[in-house]
């Protein structure tokens, strides 16, 4: 029932012997839930009415009572902030109507407090971290419930399956709260004494200073975050962070990271309760209004992202792809290995226009400090892959002496299943990897002796050493010699005549081409033009 202003004044000379009223004004208040008034004596004291609207605000008040009556002087000395204390109440049908004691101060509006002063930043966070340092007693003798993290946690959870039930919450809210909710990691907080209905309207500023705290009609033990759910809404990140500072230096205990994930989380979901308690009450009004709430909620998300809350992305929502330049796409083994590339050894048969496709390697580059170990870090399936980058396997390493010093050539990396399918575009056999080592773009004669003395092939010493007998005896066992070398030109080649010294001509022998390396000559072995006819600038220079 809704009572005037005069009603109420009328009220409290019933609910407190004596008391004389010569003036009453309304007084701000949840108006869906308690009429309120403030009402001045003829001694000039304020005294202030609520009464309840319904059965559950009711509830609420005789809550309060309860709660109100556990302050005791002790505690009350203790808080930077006075609490009310009831003076009287009376009974009209099942409920009933209390008087308080007036507090002095006002309550500021959001827009207000977030322009305030240093002073009334830092004491709403002092006055929010002294209810939290209540000792449980508080709610004990009020036989208010205590809750431990994860019974608050399924106490979410319960609430929200009741919300489902409506029908008429958005699918987009309702995986976004059921994904944090499931957070365990979210809930692992230290309960402490909760006002549960903490806003603007609750703190009473005079000067710079916070001098009261009202209602008090949903005390309980629980999460601590449920007293910052109003600041989310406070729509400046500043004030919000600097409140949140001043709570953590004077609270005790250690700081809960995750305290405005939960705050955001309850504010958020206080829409869903709203939208139940109008069900429940069969107020078309609050359900419309709910309604609509909720489906603003929902386009803020989808359009803005909403506040963080969840640890983790809900699945679908992943964080936007990386710009190239810094995705990981692990194109080596492990991490650190620094990838170069080297040629495959596959080549066209005259030689030019050596495109070769080429491989990814994380072995060091020639003349680089290598920090190459023989143990490899594991490759681990990443189960959130996009599949746009192949699964990459580790292959083992080669020894560190298996890289020819002489020629720099980096040597091809084995697979250990030749058989095996591979994610190399060109797959390594036995003469490709032999071509590798052995591949001298035209060496000079002072590169070339030693290119030839690192070659461990049989074939190519055979040839060096029968090189050498030729030019050094000038003996028909030579020619012998000659003949036992298959890639050595014979003696009398036309283009015998001009050829260079000895350490020259082995230096310059291709086993796999047989491609005379001889700077005058004007054919190759097969009659065709060779290399240094068509292209002259490739020709060595002359000692």
């Amino acid at each position: 029932m809704r009572w005037t202003s005069m009603e109420l004044a009328a009220l409290a000379t019933a609910a407190v012997p004596g008391l004389s009223p010569t003036g009453v004004a309304v007084a701000a208040d949840d108006a869906r839930d308690f009429t309120s008034a403030v009402v001045i004596d003829s001694e000039g004291h304020r005294w202030r009415i609520r009464s309840p609207q319904h059965q559950e605000a009711a509830m609420r008040l005789e809550t309060e009572l309860q709660v109100l009556r556990g302050f005791s002087t002790g505690i009350r000395a203790e808080l930077p902030f006075r609490v009310p204390s009831v003076a009287g109440a009376v009974r009209r049908g099942e409920m009933r109507t209390f008087v308080y004691n007036h507090l002095p101060g006002t309550s500021l509006e959001l827009s207000e407090l977030t322009a305030a002063s240093e002073a009334v930043i830092d004491d709403i966070g002092r006055t929010i971290a002294a209810i939290h340092d209540l000792d449980d007693a508080v709610v004990d003798n009020a036989d208010l419930p205590r809750y431990s993290a994860e019974r608050y946690r399924q106490r979410r959870l319960n609430e929200l399956d009741q919300a489902a039930t409506t029908g008429e919450i958005p699918a987009l809210l309702l995986r976004r709260w059921e994904h944090a909710m499931e957070d365990r990691e979210l809930w692992r907080f230290s309960p402490a004494v909760t006002h549960g209905d903490l806003h603007e309207d609750s703190l009473l500023i005079e000067g710079e200073r916070v001098v009261a705290v009202t209602g008090w009609t949903d005390l309980h033990s629980g999460d601590p975050a449920d007293d910052f759910a109003w600041l989310t809404a406070a729509g400046d990140a500043e004030f919000t962070e600097k409140v949140l500072a001043a709570y953590h230096r004077h609270r005790t205990g250690q700081a809960d990271e995750h305290l405005m994930r939960r705050a955001a989380l309850t504010a958020e979901f206080a829409l869903a309760q709203w939208l139940v308690r109008g069900h429940a009450s069969e107020n078309p009004e609050m359900v419309t209004e709910a309604k609509g709430l909720l489906e603003q909620l929902k386009i803020d998300i989808e359009t803005y992202g909403g506040q963080p809350i969840a640890l983790t992305p809900m699945e679908g929502e992943e964080p936007p792809a990386a710009p190239a330049e810094v995705q990981d796409s692990r194109p080596v083994a492990r991490a650190g290995a620094a990838a170069t590339v080297a040629d495959t050894g596959e080549w066209a048969e005259s030689g030019e226009d050596d495109d070769e496709p080429a491989v990814i390697t994380d072995s060091p580059a020639p003349g680089a400090a290598s920090t190459a170990t023989a143990d490899h870090e594991e490759v681990i399936d990443d189960p959130d892959a996009t599949g746009k980058v192949p699964a990459f396997h580790p292959r083992p390493q080669p020894a560190d002496d298996a890289t020819d010093d002489a020629t720099g050539a980096i040597p091809m990396v084995h697979d250990t299943n030749p058989d095996e399918d591979t994610d190399l575009p060109i797959h390594a056999d036995e003469t490709s990897e032999r071509r590798a080592k052995q591949k001298n773009f035209f060496p000079t004669s002072a590169s070339s002796a030693a290119s030839a003395a690192s070659v461990d092939s049989a074939t190519s010493a055979q040839s060096v050493a029968s090189a050498h007998s030729a030019d050094s005896a000038g003996s028909a066992d030579s020619a012998d010699s000659a003949d036992s070398a298959p890639s050595a030109p014979s003696a009398d080649s036309p283009a015998s005549a001009a050829e260079p010294s000895s350490s020259e001509r082995a230096g310059s022998t291709d086993e796999t081409h047989g491609v005379e390396q001889d700077q005058n000559a004007g054919q190759d072995q097969n009659g065709d033009e060779s290399i240094y006819q068509r292209h002259p600038g490739l020709r060595p220079p002359t000692s």
